[in-house]
């Protein structure tokens, strides 16, 4: 399994055209997945994702008497990405 703070393979050095067609075959997570992987509310991450590029919103109008309801889907490049930003920089510690 990949780990979370790598760049999947081939997509270093690429266009943004290239990076589409590398996200396409991607997994994708849902928030609901996201939170059980990082021990955190579903609210946080649709937080944390909300305005992210690459993050694929699948939108179902409301109406009148009806909300919008917004389904994420997280690629994992995007995941990663995130997970770094929060992360900061690795320290190393000295004995």
């Amino acid at each position: 399994m990949q780990q979370l703070n790598e760049i999947p393979a081939g997509i270093a050095g690429r266009s943004a055209g290239d990076v589409v067609d590398t996200v396409f075959g991607q997994h994708h997570y849902t928030a609901d997945q996201v939170a059980k992987m990082w021990n955190l509310s579903t609210d946080t991450v649709r937080r944390l994702f909300h305005g992210e590029d690459g993050v694929l919103k699948i939108v179902r109008p409301g109406s009148r008497y009806k909300r919008t309801y917004v389904t994420l889907r997280i690629p994992e490049s995007v995941l990663n990405r995130v997970y770094r930003r929060i992360a900061g920089p690795l320290r190393r510690t000295t004995s």
